[in-house]
């Protein structure tokens, strides 16, 4: 079987130096009303691009939902590629397209290592930064409207560790289940949540609040295979990045289970 045709967006919203390599589209996200990039910008066709203040690189989500065509998507960030080494900054060891294909031959998806929260679960640890109503009025939606995943959100909201970034590659069809799914639910809260008095910070609510939903939506789907590599962030030293994670991992297996 031939190899299949392969677009990872990689997010951007300003002027940065982004990986040039065949197979790697830069996505200018929140484009609607901003600067041409010389980018694809998400504001074109189908599109939310209005709404990226409070949906983040959900916006570029949705637009590869609508408009892609490849056999297999992916999203990155300018700054985070997925790589193979602990240490790289350099964008050029960013997995390329035979990798891809080559992982999705025995896997359904690639995601990024887990970010281990440890001292609190998913839920706990969304508390501390966001307001914990929202999330309550998640689960409610859920179980009202999906309660399918319920069981699978509540398994991910007691758990100390998810998938972040909002980062994946994975086969398009399987993504736009996923999409039509999370974009559906997120919808709905956004009919019942009035963030007039939240801080720009807060306003990327389903930005946030989605990448808790992306593992709802992992753990409800049990039966995919994951591939898990390091999404290391160019601009930082991520090794010390993966020292803490991996210690917070440790820690976590030590004391709960």
């Amino acid at each position: 079987m031939s190899d299949k045709k392969i677009e990872i967006y990689i997010a951007i919203h300003k002027k940065a130096k982004v990986l040039e390599r065949e197979c790697y589209i830069p996505l200018h996200v929140g484009a609607e009303g901003k600067e041409d990039l010389g980018f694809t910008r998400d504001n074109t066709g189908d599109n939310i691009s209005c709404k990226n203040l409070n949906y983040c690189e959900l916006t570029g989500l949705y637009w590869i939902w609508k408009h892609s065509k490849a056999d297999i998507v992916g999203l990155v960030h300018y700054r985070r590629y997925f790589v193979k080494s602990f240490f790289t900054t350099n964008m050029e060891k960013a997995i390329t397209d035979k990798d891809i294909n080559n992982y999705l031959k025995k896997y359904d998806i690639i995601l990024p290592k887990p970010y281990w929260t440890y001292k609190k679960t998913v839920e706990e640890q969304y508390a501390v930064d966001h307001n914990i109503e929202d999330y309550k009025k998640l689960r409610k939606i859920i179980e009202e409207n999906t309660p399918e995943y319920l069981d699978a959100f509540d398994a991910v909201s007691n758990r100390r560790y998810f998938y972040n970034y909002n980062m994946f590659i994975m086969d398009k069809q399987l993504f736009n289940e996923y999409a039509e799914w999370v974009f559906y639910v997120l919808g709905e809260l956004e009919k019942q949540v009035n963030i007039d008095n939240y801080s720009d910070y807060n306003k990327r609510i389903y930005g946030f609040l989605s990448e808790r939903l992306f593992n709802v939506w992992i753990e409800r789907h049990k039966e995919l295979k994951i591939k898990t590599l390091y999404a290391n962030n160019i601009e930082r030293k991520p090794w010390v990045d993966n020292i803490r994670n991996l210690r917070s991992k440790i820690l976590t297996k030590i004391m709960y289970h």
